[in-house]
């Protein structure tokens, strides 16, 4: 799956045995971006909800890649909610741009597919929002956790409270 990975291992063996040939080498060079994504991702597969997937459409282009969540509880029990992830090239100290693909109605997804996730904001006003620690684990776990039960819950909680 980490073709990437497996390039910048062969790279960096070709970079040691010629050191002469500095002008091919600049070519061969990798953002951090890149080289944080090949961590990332298989920090990410390994932790990955039974409830989610991960597509990659181009396996050399780490910064692109789809989620497929599928709810095995609450109102979208059964659904399969497709979300597309883009990776800027200021990651990590910005977040990833994530949209909903999927039509659905969801209190924190417009008809345009945005999601209001404060972890996806790159200044949040209640402080929980993007930070160069978080992960694309975290952005996983947190588009996961808008369909879980417990959400759910805080929903009707919140509308039991307000919507009077």
């Amino acid at each position: 799956m980490l073709t990437l990975a497996s390039k910048l291992k062969r790279d960096d063996g070709l970079k040691g045995s010629r050191m002469a040939a500095t002008a091919s080498d600049s070519t061969r060079r990798v953002s951090v971006r890149d080289k944080l994504l090949v961590k990332e991702v298989a920090e990410l597969e390994a932790n990955l909800p039974c409830t989610c997937k991960v597509h990659f459409p181009d396996p050399n282009k780490l910064h692109c890649f789809q989620l497929t969540v599928t709810p095995d509880e609450g109102y979208y029990q059964g659904g399969k909610f497709q979300f597309e992830t883009e990776v800027p090239d200021a990651y990590n100290m910005v977040p990833p741009k994530v949209k909903c693909l999927t039509k659905i109605w969801h209190p924190n997804i417009t008809e345009t597919g945005e999601i209001c996730l404060s972890l996806l904001r790159e200044h949040s006003i209640d402080g929980t929002g993007w930070a160069p620690t978080r992960t694309l684990k975290d952005v996983v776990w947190g588009l996961n956790s808008l369909f879980t039960e417990d959400f759910r819950n805080k929903v009707d909680d919140y509308i039991k409270r307000y919507a009077r």
